[in-house]
């Protein structure tokens, strides 16, 4: 009998299920079989049809999605509903994205050595795609994964995080249901051996990997040569500038620095105010942090649930302790109850601080004041670690400015960092990743173009 991984809820240590324990052999053998069989024929017609009925299927179950996602990982049941509904839009949105692997024609006649050819050029499959994913977002992100490399027509082959794995393999079978062939995809659960047997195995043809950069490291020296798309994570900016609708900039930060207790790669973490505001602002911040409450996940009125595990929340309250210690204030929360965090706000936290330059995954925040536009974003700047930036004014000129000066992947203009579209380019630069998701553009990146030339 396969060896059986226990599913824990973080918030109480009970067990909600099970997982089977994958091999090292069982990996290398689930790549071979996809590796076999991913050029057996699979109609693009099919393949939009199958993740639209998909789509449908995890809507009309939404109910047990949600179950799932708020029993073994860290969200709230309206978190974890929020993220089936997110998900629904995924599929969609991939039902419809064939167009993304449409080419065009070749310009022959653009040079006399064309004379006599046609030819033309369509996006092909890459082959079998390795997909790791999180457990902060157990099942959407599986779908932007998952659903871009199957409408572009490769095979796959999916690790869960050990947290998750049950939403996961929940997910393929509804896949599998609504007909995507079973020699397309393959779920393997398992720690960081079954994570390595996928990297390593040169049978892979991209890896589309979203997690910390400290193993982001470890898979560019095992990976070998294969396509590599990455989302790291970041320590996202937000600047509050001096024509800021402070009311509107506060609740926005609370939201996006509490949500799913700051375990979001687009958490709000660093706010950098004018100084002529920064107190209000500050005292906004406060009162709206001081009602969230912190408590089960299970209950209707918690704001904030649990870390993933204990070890995690130690690390947040090492985090805090040391910027403490090095002469930063917190003004809220900056305590610990076993997997739980209170969510804290920050003051005078020295520029060097991991607060302000490692992505925490916890619900902190750091409130700086500045004086300086150039200065503040020198400092916002600095960790190049931002996947989004937020900017709050009410002048056009000032919010066109900043945002071609800070450097992220996207700047959200009276907004934080925390929030998406899922069509839209994902990602962020330098050490936040490598390449984008959002289902088009993952559609693009797990695809190439292939040309057919016809000579006479």
């Amino acid at each position: 009998m396969p060896a059986r991984i226990p599913v824990m809820d973080p918030e109480d240590g009970a067990v909600v299920g099970y997982a089977a324990q994958t091999t090292v052999d069982e990996v290398s053998g689930a790549i071979g079989h996809l590796a076999d069989s991913w050029r057996n024929e699979w109609p693009a017609w099919e393949r939009e049809r199958a993740l639209g009925r998909a789509a449908e299927t995890i809507a009309d179950r939404s109910e047990r999605f949600t179950a799932l996602i708020a029993a073994e990982g860290v969200k709230t049941a309206a978190e974890a509903r929020d993220e089936v509904t997110r998900c629904v839009e995924t599929l969609w949105l991939a039902a419809s994205a064939s167009g993304e692997l449409l080419g065009e024609s070749l310009p022959f006649d653009a040079t006399p050595r064309g004379a006599g050819k046609i030819g033309w050029y369509a996006r092909a499959p890459l082959g079998v795609v390795g997909a790791i994913t999180p457990y902060n977002d157990p099942l959407n992100l599986v779908a932007h994964k998952v659903a871009p490399a199957l409408l572009a027509g490769n095979g796959v082959i999916l690790k869960p995080s050990e947290h998750t794995p049950l939403t996961a393999l929940a997910f393929a079978e509804v896949l599998l249901e609504v007909g995507v062939p079973g020699d397309r995809i393959a779920v393997v659960c398992g720690g960081p051996d079954v994570g390595r047997a996928i990297v390593s195995d040169p049978r892979i043809a991209a890896l589309s990997f979203t997690g910390g950069p400290r193993t982001a490291e470890a898979i560019t020296r095992t990976a070998g040569v294969k396509k590599l798309l990455m989302e790291l994570g970041g320590n996202n900016p937000t600047v509050v500038c001096e024509d800021a609708d402070l009311e509107l900039a506060a609740a926005a930060v609370v939201d996006g620095a509490f949500g799913a207790a700051g375990q979001n790669c687009l958490s709000v973490q660093r706010v950098y105010v004018h100084a002529r505001v920064h107190d209000r602002f500050l005292d906004g911040v406060i009162a709206r942090t001081k009602q969230r409450r912190v408590g089960s996940k299970r209950a209707t009125d918690s704001d904030i649930g649990p870390l993933i595990d204990e070890q995690a929340a130690r690390k947040v309250e090492c985090l805090v302790d040391r910027a403490i210690g090095q002469g930063a204030r917190a003004l809220t929360g900056a305590r610990r109850h076993g997997v739980f965090y209170e969510p804290t706000v920050l003051v005078d936290v020295p520029e060097g601080s991991d607060v302000m330059t490692a992505e925490v995954f916890g619900p902190v925040v750091a409130i700086e004041p500045f004086t300086s536009y150039a200065a503040v974003v020198a400092s916002a700047n600095t960790v190049g670690q931002a996947l989004h930036a937020g900017v709050f004014t009410a002048s056009v000129t000032t919010a066109r400015t900043l945002s071609q000066q800070l450097h992220a992947g996207c700047v959200l203009v009276n907004a934080t960092s925390d929030f998406r579209i899922d069509a839209m380019p994902f990602g962020g630069f330098g050490s936040t990743g490598i390449g984008r998701e959002g289902v088009r553009h993952a559609v693009r990146e797990l695809s190439a173009p292939k040309s057919v030339v016809l000579a006479e």
